[in-house]
């Protein structure tokens, strides 16, 4: 492991040295998470993702299409209608028995 010496600037800015951003792909804007390890800072690469906010039709696809067999898509037609969507009006796969 190669030792790397850095220097906290105005506003604890710092700067890690290039060499190990191109080793760890870090590039400018990326996010980083600080970790506190009682005797140190760990500092690694984030990564953050959009969540998706389902409407009650794309949730009624989701359970429509993962039931496994008839009785469980008459379950799931249930739990469809009670988010007042009606299932005949989702495009979704059948299960196949």
């Amino acid at each position: 492991m190669k030792t790397e010496v850095m220097t906290v600037g105005k506003r604890g800015t710092i700067v890690i040295p290039a060499s190990l951003r191109r080793r760890f792909g870090v590039h400018e804007g990326d996010l980083l998470i600080a970790e506190d390890h009682g005797d140190g800072i760990l500092i690694v690469p984030a990564i953050a993702l959009p969540i998706e906010n389902y409407s009650p039709e794309r949730k009624a696809e989701f359970i429509l299409s993962n039931a496994v067999d008839s009785k469980d898509y008459e379950k799931a037609r249930e739990e469809v209608c009670k988010l007042g969507v009606d299932p005949d009006t989702i495009v979704h796969h059948k299960p196949s028995h």
